[in-house]
C-alpha cells in the first residue's frame, strides 16, 4: 500500500472548509424525489468554484474522501426515519488508488451514521481521459459492495459508448447540453430519443439533467423521460433537501 493510499483512506490533506448543497432528481411520473445529488459548496453556501480552486493533484485524494464523508453525514441528518430516497455522490476516478482500500472511510462513515449502502449512488464524469480498466475496476467493485453506479454528462465524455459496451451502470445522466433548447432543435431530439431507447434496451435508468424551461420539460415527458433534474423543478438547497415543484401538466407545451 502506498503512502498515497493511506492519505486516500483517512481523508487528511485537504484543509479548506466546505459543505454541501443538495439538488433533487425527481421521478416526475411517481411525483416523488428519487435521489438528492450532493454538490460541494463553501462553508456558508459559496459557489463550488470557491472550494474547487483549492483542489490540486496533491490533495484531490483527500478532497474526494472528505466529500463522501460530508455528503453522507449531512444526508443522514436530513433524512426522516424510514426514508428510501437515494443519495448521489460525485467521485473522482483518478482519486481512487485501489477501490476496496479507498472505500473504507466511506463504509465506516455510512455505518457510523446508519446510512444504508443501497441508498448511495456513485456517479462520475468523464471530464478527463481515464484508464478504462481502472474505471471498470472501480465500478465493478462498487456494485459488488452494494452501491448504485452512474455515468454523468453522458454524451460529453471521451468513451461513454465504449464503457457501456463493457459495463452497464445503473443510471446514465444525459449531458445538459443535449437537453438545452431540445424543444427547438430537431437534431437534439433525435439524438436524445435514440439514446433513451438504447438505455431502455440495456435496462439502464436515464436521467435528464439541466432542465430549465417548461418547453424542455414537455419534450422530455413526450419522449417518456421520468427522471428529471434541473432548475425548473428545484435549485440546489444549501445543507437541506429542497422540495421540488412539478410543472402543471395543463401548462405544458405540446
Amino acid at each position: 500500500m502506498t503512502e498515497g493510499c493511506t492519505g486516500c483512506r483517512n481523508g487528511d490533506g485537504f484543509g479548506a472548509p466546505f459543505s454541501m448543497a443538495f439538488q433533487p432528481i425527481v421521478d416526475v411520473v411517481g411525483g416523488r424525489v428519487f435521489a438528492h445529488e450532493a454538490l460541494v459548496r463553501g462553508p456558508e453556501g459559496q459557489s463550488a468554484g470557491s472550494v474547487l480552486s483549492n483542489v490540486s493533484a496533491e490533495n484531490r485524494y483527500a478532497f474526494d474522501q472528505q466529500c463522501r464523508v460530508k455528503a453522507i453525514e449531512l444526508a443522514a441528518q436530513l433524512s426522516p426515519p424510514g426514508d428510501v430516497t437515494k443519495l448521489s455522490i460525485n467521485f473522482l476516478p483518478n482519486a481512487v488508488y485501489e477501490p476496496r482500500a479507498c472505500i473504507r472511510l466511506t463504509l465506516a462513515t455510512a455505518t457510523r451514521v446508519n446510512f444504508p449502502l443501497d441508498r448511495i449512488i456513485f456517479e462520475f464524469t468523464e471530464d478527463e481521459r481515464l484508464d478504462t480498466d481502472h474505471i471498470l475496476n472501480i465500478l465493478r467493485t462498487y456494485r459488488d459492495i452494494g452501491f448504485l453506479t452512474a455515468i454523468d454528462d453522458f454524451g460529453a465524455g471521451h468513451s461513454g459508448l465504449n464503457l457501456l459496451a463493457l459495463f452497464r451502470p445503473d443510471i446514465v445522466k444525459l449531458d445538459m447540453q443535449l437537453i438545452r433548447n431540445i424543444d427547438t432543435d430537431k437534431t437534439k431530439r433525435v439524438i436524445v430519443k435514440h439514446t433513451l431507447a438504447m438505455l431502455a434496451d440495456l435496462g439502464i435508468m436515464a436521467v435528464c439533467e439541466g432542465v430549465e424551461t417548461l418547453e424542455e420539460y414537455s419534450v422530455l415527458r413526450d419522449l417518456g423521460v421520468s427522471l428529471i433534474q434541473g432548475y425548473l423543478l428545484a435549485k440546489p438547497s444549501f445543507e437541506s433537501f429542497g422540495v421540488p415543484t412539478l410543472p402543471d401538466p395543463a401548462s405544458s407545451v405540446a
